[in-house]
């Protein structure tokens, strides 16, 4: 089994004050990371975007913008910032595609953490 610190920190996470956020447990992050490719604040993203909905958009980007910080992920909380400031000045020009497929991607990347997890070194 990877060792957690280790697995966190490749992904861009910073260990010390994530383990602060859940008292030291790392059983409780694990428990509560595995439940994040259920949330479904990356699908009501992407449909809101496709319905040109700013505002819907903007609640399901902030949602996970903040679902990502309390757990760590930087990486995708910075992905979800980078769509959230624009949804909020309600920039009409924007690629919203493209910040979407950066907020999808790391989305796919943190929901894969637990299985790196479960690997041998």
């Amino acid at each position: 089994m990877a060792d957690l610190k280790t697995v966190l920190g490749d992904y861009g996470a910073d260990y010390e004050r994530t383990m602060a956020r859940f008292m030291g447990s790392e059983d409780l992050y694990l428990k509560i990371l595995a439940m994040l490719p259920r949330d479904g604040s990356l699908q009501t993203l992407e449909q809101a975007l496709q319905a040109e909905d700013r505002s819907a958009a903007f609640d399901a980007a902030h949602t996970l913008k903040g679902v990502a910080g309390n757990l760590g992920l930087a990486p995708l909380e910075r992905a979800a910032r980078a769509i959230v400031e624009p949804l909020c000045a309600g920039a009409p020009g924007e690629d919203y595609a493209v910040l979407f497929q950066a907020v999808k991607e790391e989305f796919e990347r943190a929901a894969g953490l637990p299985e790196l997890l479960k690997e041998v070194e």
